[in-house]
């Protein structure tokens, strides 16, 4: 039987909640990087500054006395994964400043009383924006590395580099972006970001390895975040991908590559898990 009204059956599907939820989410994060296009800065000087740390630290380190490395590895070759880790986290870390300038000129608002399909949209945009800024600068530096010779990983170790930085990536954005809304204003969370940085970096085995450290140091270092990311990826340089291969000899014991991965999934499941009830009670 054909309907009486032909205009009713040609009339297309409903998109599905996916589809609305997905469109949200890509203009949202357009319009990050419309943003990011009228102000370059934030990208050129998110990647210069790990540029300088890589150049200047590897030239002052060059002649390090032998043994104080591992296997014999140039500094250079060392210090690659701690600045690709650092340039990584803190592009993450600064995560919750596009929302929280949101927050403070309304325009948080405006999106909080339009017709979105999920909330939530707001909050994967960011994420998404802040992963490939991130893999972007990330990227950067080793192409950089690898032209000053200080070595490029193979394809498998490629993969595990990206998978160490994705995980390191959403940790610190979950912990951003609920900054972002813990806190009162960008001045506070400025703060944060400048007060956590550099402790973070030189509380890592970014700079020198844990058996180089005082032992207090060396607790901190084993338990910090940046050296679960930085461990596997030094690895992946030397050629030892595997997931199996002991790449971190910390006070407490060995850890795998496959075992660093863990804790990094770990994290970034538990903060979002942790900023989920923020996130309900301030998008609602």
């Amino acid at each position: 039987m054909t309907s009486a009204n032909p205009s009713l059956d040609a009339r297309p599907a409903e998109p599905s909640a996916l589809a609305e939820i997905s469109q949200e989410t890509l203009a949202l994060t357009k319009r990050l990087f419309v943003q990011l296009q009228r102000r370059p800065s934030t990208l050129v000087a998110g990647v210069l500054q790990p540029l300088i740390w890589l150049v200047l630290f590897g030239a002052l380190f060059a002649k390090a006395p032998e043994g104080l490395l591992p296997e014999g590895m140039s500094y250079g070759r060392f210090l690659g994964a701690g600045v690709i880790v650092f340039t990584a986290f803190s592009g993450a870390l600064n995560a919750g400043l596009p929302v929280m300038f949101d927050r403070e000129f309304g325009f948080l608002n405006r999106l909080l009383v339009a017709p979105l399909r999920s909330r939530s949209s707001i909050v994967l945009a960011s994420v998404l924006f802040i992963t490939v800024m991130s893999l972007v600068q990330s990227l950067a530096i080793m192409v950089t590395a690898a032209l000053l010779g200080y070595g490029w990983p193979g394809g498998g170790g490629l993969v595990l580099v990206l998978v160490t930085l994705l995980l390191l990536v959403f940790a610190v954005t979950a912990l951003s972006l609920g900054l972002a809304f813990a806190l009162p204003g960008h001045i506070e969370l400025i703060a944060v970001i400048f007060v956590a940085n550099l402790p973070l970096l030189f509380a890592s085995t970014a700079l020198a390895p844990i058996s180089f450290m005082p032992t207090w140091l060396g607790w901190l270092a084993a338990l910090n975040p940046l050296t679960f990311a930085i461990e596997p990826i030094r690895a992946a340089y030397a050629g030892q991908f595997s997931l199996s291969a002991v790449v971190l000899e910390a006070p407490y014991g060995q850890l795998t590559a496959a075992s660093c991965l863990g804790v990094l999934a770990a994290l970034a499941v538990g903060l979002f898990l942790l900023i989920r009830p923020l996130l309900d009670r301030k998008l609602t």
